[in-house]
Parts: structure tokens; C-alpha cells; sequence
């Protein structure tokens, strides 16, 4: 059986084909479960390609890892289609993702970090904390739903809320919505966003869309109007307002 630990991290597991206890996970593997929940949440399977983009690492390092992790028992591969989480690997990449989001919101919240600067640090910080840290974080934040970036936040129990949401880019003239998540981790983008007042929670009404992949006009709540091109667009997820 390989060995998929290089270094101590909180949280040991059960092999589910073998049912014995394994020490903790490495970073890369946490790393590749996180990616794998990500790019399957819609439903479908993770391909290759799809993993070596989103890590930018070299595809042939994703098929070994792949190999290992199916050996373990944390995703089942699937000829011809891709790889999905085993419910051992879903808990632990949900383990790893509320890790990142109650750190991202502790350091907003608590230690006055800009939304676009968050990422990064959480990145480094979720693999070393340990789960009593982030339970006592969790708790002083008073167990928010939502991280900075909108994205809902797991609970302890493994449990995350799947919202049915839509891309700005795909909301019709007329429609008044909510935007709850951006799905960007930029940290260029994320600053121009916040300049802009295209923050969670803000309600917009979109009063127009040039053709062709054209830009979206919307009207915020105080009346101010932005343009936001078709690339942005794609990365705001709204839900309607409440009522509508």
C-alpha cells in the first residue's frame, strides 16, 4: 500500500478497502481531494486534464496520484470518464474546505485582511492548524454560513449547503438578484470587485446586455450603475431576491 503521508497533518483516517487506520494525509493529497470536490460539485467527473489545469502540475503526476488515492479508497476512477470522491474522500476534502473558509473569514473578520489577499495565506495555514484551532475560530466567528467570497461554509458534521445559483451572465434584462458568491480567487480582480461595490449580499438589477458577449449593465441598490464585461459576469453567482 503507498504511503501518502510526507509530513504530520491534523486528521487521521480509515482506509475504506481495508479498513485499517492510516495516518494523516500530505498536503498534495489534500490538495488534489479539494480539486476533485471542486470540478465534480455539479454533478459529472473530474478529468484528467481538468486536475492538471486547476493544480498546474504536469497530467502525468495526476495519473499516479490518481492511482494512489483509488489504491486508497478516496476516489473511484472510472474508464473513459473520469474520477470522482468516495464518501471517505468527500469528508476529508470537506474537512480540508472548511479548514480554508473559516480561516479566510477568521483573518477578514478578526485581523481586518482584504478579501483579495485571503487565499493565499489560507492556503498555507489550512494544512498545519490544528482541528481545535479551527473549531475555537469557528466559534469566536460565531459559525458563520459563508465565507468573505460568498462560498457556504461546511460544518463540523461534513454537511454544505448547495444553493441553486446563477451567473450574472445568465440572468435576463429586467431581473433583480442577489449576488452571492464569487467564484474567483484573483486577487486583482478581487479588489476591482470590492472598488466596485460587487461584494456578497449586494442586490443588482440588470438593465442591460450589449450582444455578442457583450458587457452586462447593472443598477446597484443606491442607484449607481457598473459595466461588467462578459469574463466577470461568469464568475458572479446570484440567487433571486427574496420574494421573487
Amino acid at each position: 500500500m503507498p504511503c501518502l503521508v510526507d509530513r504530520a497533518l491534523p486528521g487521521a483516517w480509515m482506509n475504506a478497502a481495508t479498513r485499517s487506520p492510516q495516518p494523516p494525509l500530505t498536503r498534495s493529497v489534500e490538495d488534489y481531494l479539494k480539486s476533485v470536490f471542486h470540478l465534480t460539485s455539479q454533478g459529472g467527473f473530474a478529468t484528467t486534464s481538468d486536475i492538471a489545469e486547476m493544480l498546474e502540475v504536469a497530467p502525468p503526476s495526476v495519473s499516479g496520484m490518481m492511482k494512489r488515492l483509488s489504491e486508497t479508497g478516496l476516489i473511484e476512477h472510472v474508464p473513459y470518464r473520469g474520477v470522482q470522491l468516495t464518501p471517505q474522500g468527500r469528508r476529508a476534502a470537506l474537512q480540508m474546505i472548511r479548514r480554508h473558509r473559516i480561516l479566510e473569514s477568521y483573518l477578514t473578520s478578526k485581523l481586518g485582511y482584504d478579501w483579495g489577499d485571503v487565499h493565499v495565506e489560507a492556503e498555507q495555514l489550512e494544512h498545519a492548524v490544528s482541528e481545535k484551532l479551527i473549531e475555537r475560530m469557528a466559534d469566536a466567528l460565531g459559525e458563520p454560513r459563508y465565507d468573505p467570497h460568498g462560498a457556504p461554509i461546511p460544518t463540523a458534521a461534513g454537511e454544505i449547503e448547495e444553493a441553486e445559483l446563477v451567473t450574472l451572465a445568465d440572468i435576463a434584462v429586467g431581473s433583480s438578484v442577489v449576488l452571492r458568491e464569487v467564484g474567483d480567487e484573483n486577487t486583482e480582480r478581487l479588489h476591482y470587485l470590492a472598488e466596485q461595490g460587487l461584494i456578497p449580499g449586494v442586490q443588482l438589477t440588470v438593465i442591460d446586455r450589449q450582444p455578442f458577449n457583450g458587457p452586462t449593465i447593472v443598477r446597484l441598490g443606491d442607484g449607481t450603475t457598473r459595466v461588467v464585461g462578459q469574463e466577470l459576469a461568469l464568475l458572479l453567482f446570484c440567487r433571486p431576491v427574496d420574494g421573487e
